[in-house]
């Protein structure tokens, strides 16, 4: 490994915010962590788990057994259209809850990366995530399908209405914004104040994001897993969280909306 190589990988601690040394808050900040992911990421890997279990336990082999991520929610059109709305506004209301917390107990927003300082730079670095991230992502989903370590992953299963393609659109944004900001700028700064390592947090954060898509196998804990990894040490060397939030959902876009476009006319997609 090069030298440049290994001292990016290195992690880096920025100035703010400082570890907590009193025993009160940092007993506060364990409980508000605990009370936030139980409500909202945590809460979904206990589920992810159980759904996992049940899929082992069936008769059929995982790849045999379907799971849609995107899924009708009502029968009427317009019905299931607010349904995934409501679904996309409860997501953006996780990842807000998360960045008011962090902002109410006094880190300011821009320490985190959810500023908009540098919009042109946030994109690329967006895009290219998502490529070093989806491209490799797909191929390792394929993989482990192939060898019966996965469910068939259906990203959406939605009627080709006029609105299908925007609500998923919406719905990618709704996955990156809460995932990144819980997950990567909520926890790891957290964990900063409590004085955890940077990869002893990065480790765990990692393991939480791969936790609750267990749903959809052991492919999708370990890409996740990686994924978790990467835009973690990324955050932790740049401090910028929307380029993590626009490559998440670009990948989710792509894999919502091509599926959608693809399903049943290629050869290669399960």
């Amino acid at each position: 490994m090069s030298g440049t190589l290994r001292a990016w990988l290195a992690p880096t601690r920025p100035e703010e915010p400082e570890t907590i040394a009193a025993a009160r808050e940092r007993r506060a900040i364990a409980v508000e962590m605990v009370v936030v992911l139980l409500v909202t990421f945590g809460l979904s890997a206990v589920q992810s788990l159980l759904s996992l279990l049940d899929a082992l336990l069936r008769p059929q082999p995982l790849a045999d057994q379907n799971v849609a991520i995107n899924a009708p929610q009502a029968q009427l059109g317009l019905l299931d259209m607010l349904q995934q709305l409501t679904n996309v506004t409860r997501l953006c209301a996780w990842g807000a809850l998360g960045a008011y917390l962090l902002w109410r107990s006094g880190v300011a927003l821009r320490r985190v990366g959810l500023d908009r300082s540098r919009p042109g730079r946030d994109v690329a670095g967006g895009i290219g995530l998502a490529a070093l991230i989806g491209i490799p992502g797909l191929g390792l989903y394929l993989a482990a399908h192939a060898l019966g370590l996965s469910l068939t992953v259906q990203p959406s299963t939605l009627d080709d209405t006029w609105w299908r393609a925007p609500v998923l659109a919406l719905s990618a944004f709704g996955n990156a914004f809460a995932e990144e900001v819980l997950i990567v700028a909520y926890v790891l700064t957290r964990l900063r104040q409590l004085g955890w390592s940077e990869n002893r947090s990065l480790w765990l954060a990692a393991v939480l994001r791969g936790g609750y898509h267990l749903y959809q196998g052991v492919g999708g804990f370990v890409g996740n897993v990686v994924m978790g990894l990467v835009f973690g040490r990324v955050w932790q060397r740049t401090n910028r969280l929307w380029p993590l939030v626009v490559g998440h959902a670009l990948i989710d876009v792509v894999a919502f909306v091509g599926y959608a476009a693809l399903r049943g006319r290629v050869a290669w997609l399960p």
